[in-house]
């Protein structure tokens, strides 16, 4: 017996706001978070039948939109061979986050701190575009899209140890590379 229950009825009610702004700073455009958003709701109405009732129509949702944003960058990577991606420090979230840990406090910018930023998103993504491209994916997908262990495991069909180790390896080309780029 499910413990939540589904109603597509209310999504754009309830969750909305919520997922433009989780899509938003992912792929910084309006009309490509709503047109996500849109596709993301069209998808779960699709499948609503297979809501099993474990996680909350939230957490469902925003899965769906993982996916949805991880095509998106698919396309656009396979069309045009990069893709632009923001670093987003969301305080008391993912701590421990690698890369979020190197960007500073946004509550507590001057304007030459927003500039060092900008300098180091543009120096991490540049050191990004210089890892080969599988480990480039698997990097972005854990480290700035949050993405869960199991599902780039299931995603690259590779194991969890075999994350970890792509993963260390992308670490310490990324501190290699910013070491000589930007400190």
């Amino acid at each position: 017996m499910p413990i939540n229950e589904i109603n597509p009825s209310q999504w754009i009610d309830k969750y909305s706001d919520y997922l433009y702004n989780y899509t938003i700073v992912r792929v910084n455009d309006h009309e490509i978070a709503q047109d996500l958003i849109s596709e993301t709701f069209l998808a779960g109405l699709k499948s609503k039948d297979n809501f099993k009732g474990e996680s909350t129509e939230r957490t469902w949702l925003i899965s769906i939109l993982k996916r949805k944003i991880i095509d998106y960058y698919r396309k656009i990577n396979s069309s045009k061979g990069k893709a632009e991606v923001r670093i987003n420090y969301r305080e008391g979230e993912d701590d421990g986050d690698w890369l979020e840990e190197r960007v500073g406090d946004p509550f507590d910018k001057t304007a030459e701190d927003t500039m060092e930023n900008e300098e180091l998103g543009l120096a991490i993504f540049g050191c990004i575009d210089k890892l080969p491209e599988k480990q480039a994916s698997i990097f972005r997908m854990k480290t700035v899209d949050g993405f869960d262990t199991e599902t780039i495991c299931n995603e690259f069909d590779i194991t969890p140890s075999n994350l970890w180790v792509i993963i260390h390896r992308a670490r310490k080309a990324m501190a290699d590379c910013l070491e000589e780029n930007w400190f």
